[in-house]
Order: C-alpha cells, then structure tokens, then sequence
C-alpha cells in the first residue's frame, strides 16, 4: 500500500458486554467506569492485541443523555480524567506504540442533530475536554450528525488550548447518497472539516454501505492533506431522530462477520482511505482482519 493503514479499535460498549463486565441502557459503556474500571482496561487490551495502532477513551457516554444530569454534574469531569488514565493504562501495557483518541461524543445524544443546543454545548464538552486533557494523543470528535456538532468539538479546544490533532468523524444516514444525519451533504462537512483544522476527516457509527458512499466523496475532495476513513457499526439499520438510541439494545448484523468486514474496508482503502477500524457490534475479531489487511 502507498501509504501506511491506521487500525482503529472497535467498539467499546459491545466489548464490556462481551467480556462480563456491568452493563445496561442508559448509562451504556459508562457504567463500567463507574462499578468496574478494570473491564476497561480488558477492552482496551483486546482491542491492542488484536492490532490497533488507536484506542479511543471510554468517555463516549458521559453525557447527560447517558448518565442523565446529577451523574454528570457530580462526576463528569472526574470519569473523563478516568476514562483517560485508563487508555493511557492500557496504551503503556505492550511494547509498540499505541496512541490514545479521546472521544468527543454529540452532547445531546446520538444520531439526534435535532436536539443540538449552541448555547449549552460548552457547559457539557468543556469538562470532558479538561478531564482528558492530559491523557490523549488526537481529539476525535465522533458520530457527529451535523457540522454544527463538529464547530461545538473545534470550539471547546479552542477553550482549552488543545493542541493535539483534531479528527472529526461524521455519521451518516442510510441514504445511499450518504448525508448527515442533519441532511447536510458530505461535501459540505466536510469543507466543514478542514475549515476547522481536522487532520482526518472519518464516517462512524452508520452501516458499512453508507460509509463506502461517504468515502468515495470524500476522497473527491479532501486533497492530500486530511486523511479519510471510516469505522461502521454493526447495528441492523441506521437509527433515525424518532429513535431512542439509549432505549434498548440494537440489533447486530449475522452479515458483518470479521471477513466480511475486512472486504468492505478494503474498497474503503482501494478508493484511498487509510484510517479503518469498527464502532458498535466490532469485536476484537474485526479489529484483527483489519490489522492483517494494513499489513501488521
């Protein structure tokens, strides 16, 4: 390949279910933050055993859409400095190097760019950016379904004088167009993007297909100096603003076994994507095939 393949790991929430480790809607991958640290730790070593060059911090969930409004008052900025320690833990625990994503979720909830508030976004990021501050290698602004969400991620670095890189990474409906959640086409975020000083522009949390479309355009356009990539769930379908997506648990595709994924995102890095990895449903299995496909 011409040019080296980012391994990113998979997904968190499923991984912690996997392996026994405490866990229930709403509170989804938080909870094991709060009654067991160590099965984080777990999933972040499975995840790095089975090949990925990034990790992402377990701070996805520690929203009050989540953790609902007391929880994260009390305790938001202190799971995040938590949820930081632990990658970084889990990063030092084998001998290559492994770097640590912080993960910047949508504040007020997933696959809902409806619910997005300007004016209260810094009142909820703000904390999750100091706490992880010092624990993290690149910002990923992730499963971000408008560009208003990914001018909240810039912003609260800006705040905070954060100089890592930045990666914003986008959600897509199923439309096989491949839009935003928000209807914004991917042209327009990811102008968006680069405007804002991302260094990798990625599609998550949406179905492999959709993602294959996103990339495709995105390739288009993004020029030489942002990277593209993507990491799928392996939920049934894409969620929809009339969902509750801490409702219930969501269905996983029989389809998107580990080869199976490993061919989609290889037409993903045939088009010239080079950051892969898996969201939701994406074992450590998946994160495996990808590794061998970028060659480890």
């Amino acid at each position: 390949m011409a040019e080296r393949v980012t391994v990113v790991d998979g997904g968190m929430g499923r991984e912690l279910l996997r392996i026994g480790a405490q866990f229930r809607q709403p509170e989804w991958s938080a909870l094991a933050l709060i009654d067991g640290p160590h099965w984080v730790v777990q999933a972040h070593r499975n995840f790095i055993e089975a090949g990925a060059d990034v990790i992402t911090t377990n701070s996805y969930a520690l929203v009050p859409f989540h953790i609902g409004d007391e929880m994260f008052a009390a305790r938001g900025h202190e799971l995040a400095a938590l949820s930081g320690r632990l990658a970084q833990q889990a990063a030092r625990s084998v001998d290559r190097s492994v770097q640590v994503a912080g993960s910047l979720p949508p504040l007020f909830g997933s696959y809902r760019p409806d619910l997005f508030d300007a004016a209260n976004a810094a009142s909820l990021i703000d904390p999750l950016v100091d706490g992880l501050g010092n624990s993290v290698d690149v910002w990923l602004g992730e499963t971000l379904g408008s560009v208003a969400e990914a001018v909240a991620v810039r912003q609260a670095l800006d705040r905070a004088g954060a100089g890592q890189p930045l990666w914003i990474s986008y959600t897509l409906s199923d439309d096989p167009a491949g839009v935003l959640r928000s209807g914004e086409s991917v042209h327009e975020a990811l102008t968006a993007a680069i405007d804002l000083g991302a260094e990798a522009v990625l599609f998550n949390c949406c179905l492999a297909e959709a993602i294959t479309s996103g990339i495709n355009q995105a390739i288009a356009v993004a020029g030489a100096a942002t990277a593209v990539g993507g990491y799928a769930n392996r939920f049934v379908s894409a969620h929809t603003a009339s969902d509750k997506a801490n409702g219930a648990l969501s269905g996983l595709r029989d389809d998107l076994d580990p080869i199976t994924y490993r061919s989609i995102a290889s037409e993903w890095l045939a088009a010239g994507a080079t950051i892969v990895g898996g969201c939701c449903g994406m074992e450590p299995a998946h994160i495996a095939e990808l590794a061998k496909l970028a060659g480890r």
